[in-house]
């Protein structure tokens, strides 16, 4: 019986990886690649274009971070999931991405076997989380309570806070996000306000330190 064909988006600012992405699902003849993205803003948009089964998205992406961009897709494509897959493994990023909806989410250290079987479990409807993965849930779990961590920005509170660390003025990001210069100061002083942050710097810090923004 033949399976039905999987259409797939690959986002990743580098392009070794996208290729190696590729040439990995590619070898699967119910796989085929419907297009490729450097940077978060260009992947909503082909998302949206092109609608795709799965996404393969990096968590660190340039303008538009993987896990808003997450959010992003599935609200632009409900159809789409959306499966994590990069190098940073803390639990925070983690457990935020888990709480957003998103279903699959593996390692760039893992076996190349377990991108395969997330692609084929989410094509089912099935979520997928790698074994590294599943177990650093499980003992963060047990050592804490889940409203100890750290995840209280809302989605467009770290897009300005993105932005802001990539180096974007306030009438940039408002052009960006098709908001308003006093909206993004709005988001930009509830960020600080509900991180303890008291200046830009501190705020470029947390950014990177969270893997919003490449230092």
């Amino acid at each position: 019986m033949t399976r039905p064909l999987i259409r797939i988006m690959i986002a990743d600012s580098f392009d070794v990886v996208r290729r190696g992405v590729r040439l990995l699902v590619e070898t699967h003849d119910y796989c085929r690649v419907v297009g490729e993205a450097c940077n978060g803003r260009d992947a909503l948009t082909m998302a949206r274009d092109t609608r795709p089964n799965i996404a393969i998205v990096d968590y660190s992406l340039p303008e538009l971070n993987g896990l808003d961009l997450a959010y992003e897709i599935r609200k632009a494509s409900p159809a789409t999931e959306v499966l994590i897959f990069t190098s940073h493994n803390r639990e925070e990023i983690v457990v935020s991405v888990l709480r957003s909806g998103v279903r699959g989410f593996v390692l760039k250290s893992d076996p190349d076997d377990s991108l395969m079987a997330a692609v084929d479990s989410l094509s089912v409807n099935r979520p997928y989380f790698s074994r590294t993965v599943s177990d650093l849930l499980l003992e963060r779990f047990l050592q804490t309570k889940a409203d100890e961590f750290e995840g209280s920005l809302t989605h467009r509170e770290r897009q300005v806070v993105q932005l802001i660390a990539e180096g974007k003025i306030n009438k940039q990001i408002g052009h960006i996000l098709d908001i308003s210069v006093k909206t993004v100061e709005t988001h930009r002083a509830s960020a600080m306000h509900k991180l303890n942050l008291r200046t830009t710097a501190d705020l470029v810090r947390y950014a990177i330190r969270n893997n919003l923004a490449q230092p």
